[in-house]
C-alpha cells in the first residue's frame, strides 16, 4: 500500500530530515527514548530529532486510531504492537502530515522534538520471547561445508524454516558492551574440555523481525495472513562463541554460545515504511522441493522479500588509537534469505504456539553467494584458517578485545527515498565476572 507518506518529493520542516541517510520523513520509525533526566516514552525518529509521542497523544492534532496508537506508546511499545496494522498506518500518515514542510502546525510540533544526541534509547518493546531462524541459505551452506562437506545442508533445510529459541533477557540496544563469554571449550586434539573465555568470538549479520498482534494458543496463523503479523524490522547481531558452540550444540543446539548477548538497532522500521522496498522472495532452484501448502502463498512469494542493503564495519582498538575509520568487511543484501518473514510466522505457529506483541525473530545470518557479503567471521576466515588482513598490519581470525562491530542496513528502491535502520554497534570487552 504505497501512499502519500512514501512520496519522494515530500520534505519536512525538520531540516535535518531532508537528505538524512536513515530517518527522512519517509521513514518515521517507532522506538522508546528518554530525554535528559526524564522517564522512557515512545518516540519517532525524524532526522537528528526524536518526536515525543506522549506529547502528540495529548494534542488535539491527532484523531481517531492515530490518537489511540500514540496513546499506546508508553515506556514500551507492546500496546502499540497489539493494535491492528491500520492503527499504525493512521498514526504514520497523520504524523507525516504534521511534519511536512509548510505544515501549519510546525510551531506546535516543534515543541515535541528532542535532539537525538541528548536522548537515551531503549529496547522498543518488552521482548517476551526471541526465536532465531536460519533462513540465510548461503550462510547455512558455507557453515555446512566446513563441518559436513559431503552434506552442507541437512535434509530438512529446504522443507521448513529451521530455528531455535534464544534468550530474550540478554537482548540489548546498540552500544551495550559485549562481554566476552566464558564456558566449556574442547579443542579437537584434546580428550576433555576446559573452562575459560571464548577464543573464537564472532558476530552474525541478521535482520530482526518485530511481531505485532496476537494469536490464541492452539490457533495457527495461516500463511496468507502471516504477513500482517510482521510489524517491522531492525538490525540484529546474534553474537556467537564458536568454540563454546562446537562443544555444546549436539544434540540440542546453541546454549551458552548464544545466550550472553544479542544486539539490536533501537528503532522499529515499520512494515508500512518498508512497502516500497518489497520484492519477490528468493527464487528457488527447479530441483528444490515445493514447500507444503501451509508455507506457500503466491502473494508472499511475489512480495515477501526486502530490498535492503546490509553491511558490516570493523574497527579495532589499534585503529581507534591511530584515528583510523572503520573498515567495511561485508556488503550484502536481505534478498538472499531463503524463507520469508511470513513463512517464519506461519511455521512458528503451525503447532499452535501463540506469538505475542513484542516478540522478536532473528532471520539468521545473511550472506551472499560470493565472498563480498559474508555475514560472519566464521565464513570470512574459513573458521580462522584464512584471517582477514586489516589496515595497520593487523589480522583477525575471530574478534579480539576492543574490537568494535557495526551492522548497517538501508532499504533502497528506484523512484523512492531510501531509508535506514540506525546504529547496531557493539564493542568487545573482557568480562570480570568469569568463574575459574
Amino acid at each position: 500500500m504505497i501512499d502519500e507518506t512514501h512520496d519522494p518529493a515530500r520534505l519536512s520542516f525538520v531540516a535535518s530530515a531532508n537528505g538524512h541517510p536513515d530517518f527522512p520523513i519517509q521513514n518515521l520509525p517507532f522506538g522508546v527514548f528518554s530525554p535528559a533526566g526524564a522517564a522512557p516514552r515512545g518516540g519517532v525518529a525524524i532526522g537528528d530529532q526524536v518526536l515525543d509521542l506522549s506529547e502528540a497523544a495529548a494534542s488535539p492534532l491527532l484523531s481517531g486510531d492515530a490518537q489511540l496508537a500514540a496513546a499506546a506508546c508508553g515506556g514500551q511499545l507492546n500496546d502499540l504492537l497489539a493494535l491492528p496494522p491500520q492503527a499504525r498506518r493512521d498514526l504514520r500518515r497523520q504524523l507525516s502530515t504534521l511534519l511536512v514542510k509548510g505544515s501549519e502546525h510546525a510551531q506546535t510540533v516543534s515543541a515535541w522534538l528532542h535532539p537525538a544526541a541528548l536522548c537515551e534509547l531503549h529496547p522498543p518493546a518488552r521482548i517476551g520471547d526471541y526465536t532465531d531462524f536460519y533462513a540465510g541459505i548461503h550462510h547455512a551452506l558455507n557453515v555446512g561445508r566446513q563441518f559436513r562437506p559431503d552434506q552442507p545442508l541437512l535434509p530438512n533445510y529446504k522443507h521448513m524454516p529451521i530455528a531455535y529459541h534464544g534468550r530474550a533477557s540478554s537482548i540489548r540496544v546498540s552500544g551495550a558492551p559485549v562481554f566476552r563469554p566464558s564456558g566449556q571449550r574442547k579443542a579437537p586434539d584434546r580428550d576433555t574440555p576446559d573452562f575459560g573465555p571464548s577464543e573464537r568470538l564472532d558476530f552474525e549479520l541478521e535482520l530482526g523481525v518485530w511481531i505485532g498482534g496476537e494469536n490464541a494458543l492452539g490457533s495457527p496463523v495461516p500463511i496468507a495472513e502471516a504477513g500482517r503479523r510482521v510489524a517491522g524490522l531492525c538490525l540484529l547481531n546474534d553474537w556467537s562463541a564458536r568454540d563454546l558452540q562446537t562443544w555444546e550444540y549436539q544434540p540440542l543446539g546453541p546454549f551458552l554460545a548464544k545466550n550472553f548477548l544479542t544486539t539490536i538497532s533501537p528503532w522499529i522500521i515499520t512494515a508500512e515504511a518498508l512497502e516500497p522496498f518489497r520484492i519477490a522472495a528468493q527464487a528457488r532452484a527447479p530441483s528444490d522441493p515445493q514447500p507444503l501448502p501451509y508455507l506457500w502463498d503466491a502473494q508472499d512469494q511475489a512480495h515477501g522479500g526486502f530490498s535492503i542493503i546490509l553491511g558490516v564495519l570493523l574497527r579495532t582498538q589499534g585503529m581507534r588509537e591511530r584515528a583510523e575509520p572503520p573498515v567495511k568487511i561485508s556488503h550484502g543484501s536481505a534478498r538472499h534469505l531463503y524463507w520469508t518473514a511470513a513463512q517464519m510466522v506461519a511455521h512458528h505457529t503451525a503447532g499452535g504456539c501463540d506469538l505475542r506483541p513484542g516478540d522478536l525473530f532473528g532471520t539468521g545470518t545473511v550472506s551472499t553467494p560470493d565472498d563480498e557479503g559474508l555475514g560472519s567471521l566464521l565464513e570470512m576466515t574459513r573458521g580462522g584458517r584464512a584471517p582477514l588482513h586489516l589496515p595497520g598490519g593487523e589480522t583477525r581470525g575471530f574478534l579480539e578485545d576492543g574490537d568494535e562491530v557495526s551492522l548497517t542496513g538501508r532499504a533502497e528502491a528506484e523512484g523512492f527515498v531510501g531509508i535506514g535502520f540506525g546504529p547496531c554497534v557493539g564493542t568487545v570487552r573482557i568480562s570480570t565476572l568469569g568463574v575459574s
